[in-house]
């Protein structure tokens, strides 16, 4: 009968903090019920027309101006803004020069045998900050041509995108290479007279092609000298019979004196800075 007792008295124990679970399970599903029972029965405040003004925030109200143009609520407007902010970053990498300084900087710091320095962080900010300074031509012209006239009240708010684009287009345009627009443009099947008649639905990825493009260039050239220190090493280990020594352990301090030596930083950031035409 002992035995019999010690056997069942786990799973008694078992059943009781089940118990307990599914009575505090239960408890709470009754709550979460009472409140959304509260929710559905209690009405809500109705808006009344009080003096010919009409209480809360409508959700869609479309502007007509006096010229005829048409705008949409500050609602919409506020929405609007919103979500380009969530599109914010593929903006800045596909219609700015980010893509082309972050490949460059990425191929510079595998050439030299760097795994984690400069860590990730330091490139991209390195590279964002770059990108600002070779964009602020543009910048400045969207301040100019869109954001100043909308926030005076000059412009409506679709009018400011469209204006706000076009130093955009004319920047890409400018750094787009005429094979790969073409290319584009014959695979959207749109037929355009000029350049500046290209979508930018069509502009972007040939600006981004391009950018891959002159990126990868940069980036061999970069590559040969640090590779010739690599073969230089490992033929001179090779004749000296050390052959389990790795070449890229004793090529490193060679490769970061080189680049050193040659202020390799400021060559790099002039060489990018020239490449999109600001010296």
């Amino acid at each position: 009968m002992k035995n019999d007792s010690m056997f069942h008295t786990p799973f008694s124990h078992v059943l009781f903090n089940y118990g307990q679970f599914s009575h505090r399970k239960g408890f709470l599903f009754l709550i979460l019920s009472c409140v959304v029972i509260s929710f559905a029965i209690i009405p809500m405040p109705s808006y009344a027309n009080v003096g010919g003004n009409s209480f809360g925030v409508p959700a869609v109200k479309v502007l007509t101006e006096a010229d005829g143009s048409q705008s949409y609520t500050v609602t919409i407007q506020i929405l609007a803004i919103m979500t380009a902010f969530s599109l914010l970053p593929a903006g800045l990498m596909m219609m700015t020069s980010f893509t082309r300084i972050i490949i460059v900087f990425s191929i510079l710091r595998q050439a030299m045998g760097l795994q984690q320095s400069p860590s990730n962080q330091i490139l991209v900010g390195l590279a964002l900050f770059l990108s600002i300074f070779v964009m602020k031509p543009v910048i400045d012209e969207v301040d100019r041509v869109a954001l100043q006239p909308y926030l005076n009240e000059e412009m409506g708010s679709l009018d400011a995108v469209k204006a706000a684009a076009d130093p955009f287009r004319t920047f890409m345009l400018a750094q787009t290479r005429e094979d790969d627009l073409a290319l584009f443009v014959r695979l959207s099947k749109t037929s355009v007279a000029t350049a500046e008649e290209v979508p930018m639905m069509v502009l972007i990825p040939s600006f981004v092609t391009s950018e891959l493009k002159t990126a990868f260039q940069i980036g061999f050239f970069l590559f040969i000298p640090f590779l010739i220190i690599d073969l230089v090493v490992a033929s001179v280990l090779m004749a000296m019979g050390m052959m389990m020594l790795s070449p890229l352990i004793v090529s490193l301090p060679f490769k970061i004196m080189l680049f050193v030596f040659i202020d390799g930083w400021a060559m790099i950031m002039g060489t990018l800075a020239a490449s999109f035409g600001m010296i």
